[in-house]
């Protein structure tokens, strides 16, 4: 049996009980480390589960889990997913590919930042596409996510913002050379996602959001220090969330309860950066 796990966002025991038992139950216990990051060591997982952890990268799940699916044709193999085991795509592949060799497969669902964003007082009714928001290089200015935002808006509908994360992203020398060598992680902020958006606004001219379109910002979901503040896209520039991870959110049409919940986070003066923001552009 392949497990597939979902283990929520804060830290190792916001796993659910019957994913817990699901885990200890397994003879290999492997944790998906790419779309996102639980906020806690991989140590203190393995002290609750009672299990090594063997963490996988993105060319290991892309490329290489085909081992994972022969171990589970004669075992309980876990494979663990921060936030829920389906929020990202790559999982639903990882479960056809066990499909095709025969492989049965069980999830355990669990939360992720899809329903937790409903913390920033937003209904999830009113939420359209969710888009990503890529990191930009000196070369590259990824801005596929407009149209979205734009139709989003054009219906009222509210639009999370996913924000770039890189882990274990091979240096240019270990692409020149094929070596193993790896770039510091890198986690965008939500001021960079708003500079960028509001960079992309400016060059298409659509009119999909301005500096004074709403947003509410959400870091660390789930956490003990969660922290979620809403102000305009123009002020989201300037604002420090603090440590990674960072997710945003363009504000559509609000009832009420949106409104008076949204008041709740406004954000604080001493929530700006102290001088410039720290600059994430990537090289080319």
């Amino acid at each position: 049996m392949l497990y597939l796990i979902g283990l929520g966002l804060g830290n190792e025991r916001d796993v659910t009980l019957r994913g817990l038992d699901a885990i200890r139950s397994c003879a290999k216990v492997y944790l998906e480390a790419y779309t996102s990051v639980l906020g806690v060591d991989a140590s203190r997982m393995e002290a609750l589960y009672e299990k090594p952890v063997v963490a996988c990268d993105r060319r290991f799940v892309e490329q290489g889990v085909d081992a994972v699916l022969d171990e589970a044709k004669d075992t309980d193999v876990a494979f663990c997913v921060v936030g829920d085991a389906f929020a990202a795509t790559t999982h639903g592949d990882l479960v056809i590919r066990a499909r095709e060799k025969g492989v049965a497969v069980r999830a355990v669902y669990n939360a992720s930042i899809m329903n937790a964003v409903a913390g920033t007082g937003l209904s999830l009714y009113n939420f359209g596409r969710t888009v990503s928001i890529c990191f930009f290089t000196p070369t590259w200015r990824p801005d596929s996510f407009y149209d979205w935002v734009r139709e989003n808006r054009k219906t009222g509908a509210h639009t999370l913002c996913l924000l770039d994360i890189r882990v274990k992203e091979p240096t240019v020398k270990a692409l020149c050379r094929g070596i193993e060598e790896y770039e510091p992680p890198r986690f965008m902020t939500a001021a960079t996602a708003a500079t960028q958006m509001l960079e992309v606004e400016e060059t298409r001219g659509e009119g999909a959001y301005s500096e004074d379109t709403m947003c509410v910002a959400v870091a660390r979901v789930g956490q003990d220090d969660e922290k979620i503040r809403a102000c305009t896209l123009g002020e989201m520039r300037r604002v420090d969330m603090g440590a990674p991870l960072h997710s945003l959110v363009l504000v559509g049409d609000v009832m009420d309860i949106e409104s008076a919940m949204l008041a709740t986070h406004e954000v604080k003066p001493e929530d700006y950066y102290e001088g410039e923001p720290p600059s994430q552009m990537l090289d080319a």
